[in-house]
């Protein structure tokens, strides 16, 4: 009976997984536990959702504590299985008859206290082995979670990578298409410099593809890397605790050495050259702007959604919330029907802000700006330690330069276009393209608080 209950409580505290004792366990949704390492390798693999690798139930979450009360059954039951092995006549010193109870740190063996003491060995770290197990468990776990984290931050970026791939040739021709409208609605003389642009423009855009390219190859590399060190190390953890320790050799160091020089995104930005008398012919159509002094954040949420987007191509099977939702917008006291204006806002070096135009409609219903229409914006979004320049209608992230000082608002009700402009560099951010405009529109300012 004792045999029988010993039987059945190691086949608890077994994973079904790798079949060894669990490592670092977890407990899902479904009751069911596991190493956290082979679950995570087992999710991965299977590309779908997370679902229970014994009863195949779905789980809705992905992070899990450690199972304490797990850990140290498991712990106390190696301890048993080592004793049992250090106790044995087979593994005993064969010089001094002796239990190997020692571990060197230096020749990672196991020693009795005779062949510790002995020139050979008395100048080296020495450590009693259930310390030693221990400790070097724990260690390769740290290292586990470690090297976890640069998994999924390459992968994070790697994916980013992919996407601007994709994105970047399109995205070349789309400034391309708004180049040659603003020459030839504002300046249809001007061919040598259009060109001049368009050239600039097509030569940065190869290069830029190119280092995307590049980029990508590296952290496929790193991804591969990354992925052979923790198997190594899992398969490391799952050794029984004698051999794990003479095992060991230089894992510890070899994995500290792979994390180090992470690759990092390539941050595409094209230049934007200066156009010839451009503020001088849009100053002609100069308004001041006045805006409501009420101001209220009306259940607008354009920087939650935003950075919604860019978590969803990071996370797509995690849900975002926000850690900073308390914005206020203003729009202005007149409506404009008909004709061209322009007017300026000062940005300064401020972050999460929004500035166009918009229909009167959507003032009213507000929402989001994914479901929104006549909502021209141009958005300056802080993510992590970068600046995201975005607009809207529909949700397009700009790989240029983000706007400092002033920043110039075209509208131009005739075509139904909108225009917004670095005011300091005399340049174009970006232009609409002709459309019919649901009017009246009106000035909109939209920024966080602190």
């Amino acid at each position: 009976m004792d045999s029988d209950i010993s039987q059945a409580f190691q086949k608890e505290l077994t994973c079904s997984i790798c079949l060894t004792y669990l490592t670092d366990p977890v407990t899902i949704d479904c009751g069911h536990s596991f190493c956290r390492p082979c679950l995570n390798l087992s999710w991965e693999a299977a590309h779908t959702s997370a679902k229970c690798p014994t009863c195949r139930e779905t789980s809705q979450c992905r992070d899990f504590k450690t199972n304490i009360v797990m850990k140290n059954l498991v712990s106390r039951l190696r301890q048993l299985n080592l004793c049992q092995f250090l106790s044995s006549e087979e593994h005993m010193c064969g010089t001094h008859k002796e239990a190997r109870k020692i571990f060197c740190e230096e020749d990672k063996n196991l020693l009795c206290l005779f062949c510790s003491k002995t020139q050979e060995h008395e100048s080296h770290k020495h450590s009693p082995v259930e310390h030693a197990t221990e400790d070097y468990r724990e260690k390769l776990l740290k290292q586990m979670r470690s090297l976890r984290q640069k998994i999924q931050e390459n992968h994070r970026n790697l994916n980013e990578e992919n996407r601007i791939t994709d994105e970047w040739k399109d995205y070349v021709s789309i400034r391309r298409m708004m180049i040659t409208s603003v020459y030839e609605n504002l300046h249809p003389d001007l061919h040598e410099e259009e060109n001049q642009h368009l050239e600039k423009l097509t030569e940065e855009g190869k290069s830029i593809l190119q280092q995307l390219k590049i980029s990508e190859a590296t952290m496929d590399k790193k991804r591969k890397e990354l992925r052979e060190m923790y198997e190594e190390l899992m398969m490391m953890c799952h050794k029984p605790d004698p051999e794990m320790l003479q095992d060991l050799g230089d894992i510890l160091t070899r994995s500290e050495s792979v994390q180090l020089h992470m690759p990092q995104p390539v941050s595409p930005e094209l230049s934007a050259g200066p156009i010839t008398g451009l503020m001088d012919t849009l100053s002609c159509y100069r308004v001041s702007i006045s805006f409501h002094d009420e101001t209220t954040n009306h259940n607008i949420k354009l920087f939650d959604d935003v950075r919604s987007w860019i978590f969803w191509h990071d996370h797509q099977d995690s849900s975002y919330r926000s850690e900073r939702s308390n914005y206020f917008a203003t729009w202005g006291t007149e409506a404009l029907t008909s004709g061209k204006y322009y007017w300026e806002m000062d940005v300064d070096d401020s972050w999460d802000w929004a500035l166009g135009v918009c229909s009167d409609s959507w003032i009213r219903k507000s929402g989001t700006v994914f479901e929104a229409e006549g909502v021209f914006l141009l958005l300056c979004v802080k993510e992590h330690n970068r600046y995201n320049v975005f607009t809207t209608a529909p949700l397009l992230c700009h790989y240029i330069q983000k706007p400092r000082g002033r920043v110039g608002v075209f509208l131009d009700s005739e075509i139904g276009s909108v225009i917004f402009l670095n005011v300091t560099q005399n340049t174009i951010i970006w232009a609409y393209p002709n459309n019919p405009f649901n009017f009246p529109v009106r000035p909109f300012v939209y920024t966080g608080r602190t």
